[in-house]
């Protein structure tokens, strides 16, 4: 007997365009047609790609200082200098080249703390809405003691305690996300295990570990994109917050939380100094968030057959 879950059900009706174009051209075209998540994505692109070729790009070692040219403005102002485009801090370090390498970080901290609280939340949910009972019950509690704490003080409290660092800072903010994914995934699967392709699937003997992997958890990855992305903003937010508070990875590293503490106080003088970091952090969690809510549409086959 053949179980189709209803994510394989509407994969299975879908239209097939002319031209013998498949599902994921009906998809991309999809995705084409959300003019502005197209430019958020292409956004998200040239972070990645600064990311990860940031001593191709950056005109300048982050961290070599040079007093003489301290507080430099920006190319396109009286003082300003093509050799720093956008300035220099009260350092003499190239804006520039910070901006590009403080990619590296958020970017690394809001995928590896997405991923992180993503894998526990889903494993939650999925074991509380399938099992159901005492095991659901105690999931849930336990979920309920964790929102009983802000998660950013939380966080402040458990780096504070065990100490700052990059991976430390990604499992800190992995470990206080998790709730959201978890509530989200539990109230689908709770509305999932009882309809009939769950109880065939019990009936030819389907072990309750390959049901909730085949197919329960292919009909909750929808939510989980939106709910991904989102996080991975909150996440980028989150450690420049700590990073800002002196709490975040080592003050070597370059983040653009660490740059927005640096430069407050010159924010009456020399704008440039916090203004960039600010800008380059904003639009990536814009990018980001728009991205996600294209993202969730897409992977629902009603929206973009639509």
């Amino acid at each position: 007997m053949t179980v189709m879950t209803p994510a394989a059900a509407d994969r299975a009706t879908a239209k097939t365009p002319s031209g013998g174009s498949g599902p994921r051209a009906v998809v991309l075209r999809a995705l084409l047609r959300n003019k502005l998540a197209v430019v958020a994505l292409a956004v998200l692109v040239l972070l990645l790609v600064a990311a990860l070729f940031a001593p191709l790009i950056a005109p300048y070692d982050p961290n070599t200082q040079n007093l003489l040219l301290r507080l430099r403005p920006p190319a396109w102002q009286d003082g300003g200098s093509g050799a720093h485009l956008l300035g220099t801090d009260q350092l003499g370090r190239d804006l520039l080249s910070r901006v590009v390498y403080g990619a590296r970080v958020s970017l690394l901290v809001g995928a590896g703390a997405a991923l992180l609280a993503g894998v526990i939340g889903t494993v939650v949910g999925l074991s509380a809405g399938y099992f159901g009972g005492w095991v659901d019950r105690t999931l849930m509690r336990l979920a309920d003691v964790q929102l009983a704490f802000p998660s950013l003080l939380l966080a402040l409290a458990i780096v504070g305690f065990l100490g700052s660092g990059l991976w430390m800072v990604i499992l800190v903010l992995g470990f206080t996300g998790w709730v959201s994914y978890a509530r989200v995934v539990r109230s689908e699967v709770m509305s999932l295990r009882t309809r009939d392709f769950v109880t065939e699937a019990r009936a030819i003997g389907v072990t309750d570990v390959t049901i909730m992997r085949r197919h329960l958890l292919p009909n909750v990855m929808a939510p989980l994109a939106t709910i991904g992305t989102l996080h991975v903003a909150a996440a980028i937010v989150a450690e420049a917050s700590l990073s800002y508070l002196g709490l975040g990875v080592p003050k070597e590293t370059v983040t653009w939380g660490a740059m927005l503490s640096d430069g407050q106080l010159y924010l009456g003088t020399s704008w440039w100094v916090a203004v960039f970091p600010g800008i380059a952090l904003m639009l990536t969690s814009l990018a980001i968030n728009i991205t996600g809510d294209a993202l969730r549409d897409v992977a629902d086959p009603k929206a973009y057959r639509r």
